[in-house]
């Protein structure tokens, strides 16, 4: 009799490991185990991708009628959709962007982030980068009503004044290009109140990302892009260093998004008869 209560005991112990197992592997919805993605114990939130963002840069990112709009806007939300997440967009300061993501005030930065050369070198101390997704290079504008005969920066100098955002690498090219010349540099918080200076004659160029015052100059008429100057930059997302497992996610849903031709039809979409550049193609 008590050898088979023992083995009733033992066979009921075992049932319940077996249900017990069962409960951590099935989670509500199919997301697999209870522990879910690596990548969710990083988020600020379960769930949602925090996103910080100028959200006044076109054409990659700004609002339209309480919608986010932009290259980096549809980048962003086919990735989040892809991690099975929801975005929350956070208008940041771009000046000090790159402390707020390390300090986890959002996971991640997309703005137009130039990742490549001194500026780059210098963001990578507070921030892991993501693989590259957009080659961009600087440009100079001009109000030809004021300054019809400016289409170079070589013919800049002392007396002359050049509008740049805070941060950017626009701005550091025109310090160290533009300064030792005697060109006074003026900086502002947002790209558009650069160009509206420029439009009012209040500064006699803008060095800015060419993709960006190509689109922000139609909004200032008459100013125009006269010079683009090629640095060879390269944009990125960014992310704080402790969050490998969300930056690994990123990268290969990034990756996927190029490789499957979705990344084409939104670079058509906001850079219409622009050629896509060869690494960033669909795989063959």
């Amino acid at each position: 009799m008590k050898s088979r209560l023992i083995g009733i005991v033992a066979a009921l112990a075992v049932f319940g490991l077996i249900v017990a197992a069962c409960a951590k592997e099935e989670t509500p919805g199919g997301g697999g185990t209870s522990a879910g993605p690596a990548f969710e114990s990083e988020l600020i939130t379960s769930g949602v991708l925090t996103v910080g963002s100028c959200l006044d840069y076109k054409p990659f990112e700004w609002v339209a009628q309480g919608d986010q709009k932009g290259f980096d806007v549809d980048l962003t939300e086919e990735i989040a959709r892809r991690l099975g997440l929801k975005v929350d967009w956070i208008t940041a300061n771009f000046n000090t962007i790159f402390t707020a993501v390390a300090g986890h005030k959002f996971d991640m930065v997309a703005a137009a982030v130039t990742a490549t050369g001194k500026t780059g070198q210098e963001r990578a101390q507070t921030v892991n980068f993501s693989s590259f997704y957009y080659n961009s290079r600087q440009s100079m504008a001009v109000n030809p009503d004021a300054r019809p005969d400016l289409t170079s920066t070589d013919q800049l100098g002392k007396g002359d004044s050049v509008g740049v955002q805070k941060g950017t690498t626009g701005k550091v090219w025109a310090e160290e290009n533009l300064q030792p010349k005697g060109v006074q540099i003026r900086t502002y918080t947002a790209a558009p109140d650069a160009f509206r200076d420029l439009q009012a004659g209040r500064v006699d160029a803008v060095i800015n990302d060419e993709p960006a015052s190509a689109v922000i100059v139609t909004d200032f008429p008459p100013t125009k892009v006269v010079q683009a100057i090629d640095t060879n930059e390269k944009y990125a997302l960014a992310f704080a260093k402790d969050t490998p497992n969300l930056l690994a996610a990123v990268n290969q849903a990034l990756l996927d998004i190029i490789n499957d031709g979705t990344y084409e039809k939104i670079y058509a979409k906001y850079f219409p008869g622009a050629s896509v550049p060869e690494e960033f193609q669909p795989s063959t």
